[in-house]
C-alpha cells in the first residue's frame, strides 16, 4: 500500500509505504486456520470453527502488524523504527528486476543500514552524506521505488528552499 501526497506541512511532500507480505505469507494463514481447526474438532466442531476464526484472523493481523512503513514527511525519511533527516542524504537511485536482485543479494553493502522485505520487487540505494554516521548508505524495499526516490528528492529540494530563506 502506497500513497503519495502533497500538503502545507514541513517540507511539503509526503510519501507513505507499508512494507505487508505477499501474498503467499498470507496463505500461511489459510493453511494455519484448518490446522488449528482439526485440533479441537474431537471436543467440539463449533469450537474448532470458532478457533480456526481466531487463528486466521491472528496470523493475518501479526502479519499486518508485523510490517514495516516507509514515510518521507517534514523533511525526514522513516524506514521502519529508523529515520533519517533528508538533508543528511545524497542523491537516491532506484532499481527493479535483475538490478535490484543484485542490490538486495550479492551486492548489498555489508556497513549500509537496510530494511529488505522478501516479495518486493523494487529497491532504493540513497548515501548518506553525514560524516559521524557509521552507515555509508540506506538500501530500502519498496513496491514503487521511483516515487520514493522523487519523494526523497522533493523533500531535499524544499528542506534547500527552507535552508535559504533563514
Amino acid at each position: 500500500m502506497q500513497k503519495t501526497t502533497s500538503g502545507a506541512t514541513g517540507t511539503g511532500s509526503t510519501y507513505t509505504e507499508r512494507l505487508t507480505p505477499s501474498l503467499w505469507a498470507f496463505t500461511g494463514a489459510a493453511v494455519a486456520a484448518p490446522m488449528a481447526a482439526m485440533a479441537f474438532v474431537p471436543f467440539d466442531t463449533t469450537l474448532a470453527l470458532a478457533a480456526g476464526v481466531v487463528v486466521a484472523v491472528l496470523v493475518i493481523w501479526l502479519l499486518l502488524a508485523a510490517s514495516p512503513r516507509i514515510e518521507v514527511r517534514d523533511g525526514v525519511l522513516y524506514a521502519g523504527r529508523a529515520h533519517i533527516p533528508v538533508t543528511l542524504l545524497g542523491d537516491g537511485e532506484w532499481f527493479t528486476g535483475e538490478d535490484a536482485r543484485q542490490l538486495r543479494g550479492p551486492g548489498l553493502p555489508r556497513d549500509a543500514w537496510h530494511l529488505i522485505r522478501g516479495g518486493i520487487d523494487g529497491v532504493i540505494r540513497v548515501a548518506v552524506v553525514d560524516p559521524d554516521d557509521p552507515a555509508p548508505a540506506w538500501v530500502i524495499s519498496s513496491r514503487t521505488p521511483d516515487r520514493l526516490v522523487a519523494a526523497i528528492r522533493r523533500a531535499q529540494r524544499a528542506g534547500g528552499a527552507d535552508r535559504s530563506a533563514s
